[in-house]
């Protein structure tokens, strides 16, 4: 299987993550993922964003890696140079291909360019309603995509792996408690001020790197920003926090709030899309998000472990795996992908 992707290393998100996981879950089930991403090709910076490096492609030249790794399927994961010429090279020689609605991008867009919403929601019905489906990650989600007017909508739901995100990690952070933490990207789309500039006992905690972390640092001098942590270290601060307060309206998901919930840690946010589907019992959600985080507190933590004991990156994979079973193979198809 041939996954195309815009987002890819040195970027860490959500994106990254899921297709990295996805690869390893798949080789479990006998499947192998071949990826596509920009290291094949010049890039240029995105714009305000120069850790995002944009492909400069052309669908002439992804057809010809295509052609050259002759995969039995095709799954663009994302909407950018390079999705876009995969899509085109997928259309001029009929072969069929999934797709994946990861980031709100109308949103994306509209926080940094006077561009409405509906424009981009436009564009991106024509990108995906031009496959065989398109995978989304929550029930509501697909909902909210279908009264949008999108089509052919897949469940593809995430995982997390529970041996590296567990309490037992947890430590003295040397804080005073309750600490409250966030783990992402530090950019615009995330909704950060939400949090930062709660009135909150304790201490506030970020974990990442980002466009604003300079400009957030010098606005919120009692915060306590980290950087960008990652492997057993990531896991020990998330095991340490008391509550992890997820700010963002527009996520589809929110992988961070499964690695919380694995470590024990309840979750406040926002009653929207992703944390009404993805917490059930181990969130507090709410409008006001200082009562959201305060309730948080009194979630126990069982009841953080549970709801993470439900999703797992195998039952990821096989979801995905059956996705793509209800798709035509390619015409160049070499392999029959096959089900454990």
């Amino acid at each position: 299987m041939l996954v195309v992707t815009d987002a890819w290393r040195p970027q860490l998100n959500g994106v990254v993550h899921t297709l990295e996981e996805l690869a390893r879950s798949m080789a479990e089930e006998g499947v192998e993922v071949v990826f596509l991403t920009p290291e094949k090709f010049a890039t240029v910076p995105l714009p305000s964003y120069p850790e995002i490096r944009l492909a400069l492609a052309s669908a002439r030249r992804v057809l010809a890696e295509i052609e050259a790794i002759a995969p039995d399927y095709i799954h663009i994961a994302t909407e950018g140079p390079l999705g876009m010429a995969a899509r085109r090279a997928c259309l001029s020689r009929r072969l069929p291909f999934t797709t994946a609605y990861h980031t709100r991008f109308p949103e994306f867009i509209s926080a940094r360019l006077p561009i409405p919403e509906s424009w981009s929601y436009w564009w991106l019905r024509r990108f995906h309603n031009a496959g065989e489906g398109m995978m989304v990650a929550t029930k509501s989600l697909g909902a909210e995509m279908a009264a949008r007017g999108f089509v052919r909508i897949k469940r593809w739901s995430r995982g997390v792996d529970t041996k590296l995100f567990d309490p037992a990690r947890r430590r003295d952070l040397g804080l005073p408690r309750p600490i409250f933490l966030n783990v992402g990207r530090v950019a615009v789309e995330k909704n950060l001020p939400a949090f930062l500039g709660l009135d909150l006992p304790g201490s506030k905690v970020v974990v990442g790197d980002g466009p604003d972390l300079a400009m957030l640092r010098q606005r919120y001098p009692d915060v306590h920003f980290l950087g960008r942590k990652t492997g057993e270290e990531l896991a020990s601060i998330y095991a340490s926090a008391d509550v992890f307060v997820f700010p963002s309206r527009t996520d589809t998901f929110g992988n961070v709030m499964l690695e919380a919930l694995a470590s024990g840690v309840p979750v406040a946010a926002f009653p929207v899309t992703a944390p009404r589907d993805v917490l059930g019992d181990a969130g507090a959600l709410s409008e006001n998000l200082r009562a959201a985080a305060l309730a948080a507190l009194d979630i126990p933590k069982d009841v953080a472990l549970n709801r993470a004991a439900t999703y797992s990156w195998r039952a990821c994979a096989l979801e995905f795996l059956g996705n793509l079973a209800r798709v035509p193979r390619g015409s160049f198809a070499a392999r029959r992908l096959s089900l454990r």
